[in-house]
């Protein structure tokens, strides 16, 4: 035993209850990114109409490949805005590869590699669409941020515990795991009921958080990248929707509205999906498809020498324990 992390973790059937859990999943966190599949939704409901594929990069975390940048410049240009309406703060590419190749091209840190461009390309056209003012749109009293919030709160059936400033400068609520366990539940199922279906007649609510939904499992590339576990998880698990989050959250909805939500403790990357994935096997899941991102190997010497693990945490004594990996 070389290192432990610990956290929180919870899984909810489609009717709310609790199928599972470890830690406290009740207690106020941020999600951070995984907040962006509840913003998307908001801003379809707002009138935002795109291709699935720059729908998903709406509620991405992107690596910063060409085609996530040229992505997030196509919904500027559809709406005749341009890199200089970004309120965003500027990053280099997210992803290894993509920075690396990025730095040897002479770049530098932009606003359009920043990993939530996308978003924020699709936050200034909905202003756009509805008449609002562009400049300033990350305010919280802007009617599009006051649109996300009221869309937060009814996704995941609470009010928000605080209010503070994502890391890219989009406000940011404290939610529990349980709420946005619900909030993603309901986009997986929404996404399932409309497969294969032009049922007009459900509710403008439904055919956002559907949109949103199926553009994410259709363009997994564009939530996330290549060579990411998130965008692998929503290949190999169908009817998946999965997002990330920084300082070691995720959160994962299925098709029958039930959904997990992990919060690693001290924010450890490498904890987050072995958890999730013991997590989505506790609930019945069939895991083994996903055993390529349920662990990873500790290497010395240019062999493998230990394992990363998740611990059986659903099964630890009655105490409350936090131990997830």
């Amino acid at each position: 035993m070389e290192s432990v992390h610990y956290g929180s973790a919870v899984a909810v059937a489609a009717d709310g209850s609790t199928m599972a859990s470890a830690g406290d999943p009740l207690v106020p966190f941020y999600p951070r990114s995984a907040l962006k599949p509840l913003q998307a939704v908001a801003m379809v409901r707002a009138g935002l109409e795109l291709p699935a594929d720059l729908l998903a990069l709406a509620a991405a975390s992107h690596s910063g490949a060409a085609q996530h940048r040229e992505g997030a410049l196509r919904i500027l240009e559809r709406h005749g805005l341009s890199v200089t309406d970004f309120e965003n703060s500027s990053d280099l590419p997210y992803g290894v590869n993509e920075r690396e190749e990025w730095l040897r091209n002479g770049g530098g840190a932009t606003q359009l590699t920043q990993n939530c461009s996308g978003k924020h390309a699709a936050m200034a056209a909905t202003c756009v669409i509805n008449g609002w003012p562009v400049r300033g749109y990350l305010d919280p009293s802007h009617p599009l941020q006051q649109l996300v919030a009221e869309t937060v709160t009814e996704l995941t059936d609470e009010q928000p515990f605080a209010l503070s400033t994502d890391g890219c400068g989009t406000p940011l609520f404290a939610l529990t795991l349980r709420g946005m366990a619900r909030a993603f539940g309901l986009i997986a199922r929404a996404a399932a009921d409309s497969e294969g279906t032009n049922d007009d007649g459900r509710p403008a609510a439904q055919r956002a958080e559907a949109a949103v939904g199926l553009a994410m499992q259709r363009h997994p590339d564009m939530v996330a990248g290549e060579g990411r576990d998130v965008t692998e998880l929503m290949r190999l698990l169908p009817g998946s929707v999965a997002k990330d989050g920084f300082e070691g959250v995720q959160l994962v909805g299925l098709a029958d509205g039930s959904a997990v939500a992990v919060k690693i403790s001290d924010g450890g990357d490498r904890a987050r999906m072995p958890a999730t994935v013991k997590l989505l096997a506790g609930t019945g899941v069939n895991i083994e498809p996903l055993a390529g991102i349920a662990t990873a190997p500790v290497v010395g010497g240019g062999r493998q020498v230990g394992l990363l693990r998740a611990t059986d945490f659903l099964n630890q004594p009655s105490a409350p324990v936090n131990e997830a990996l």
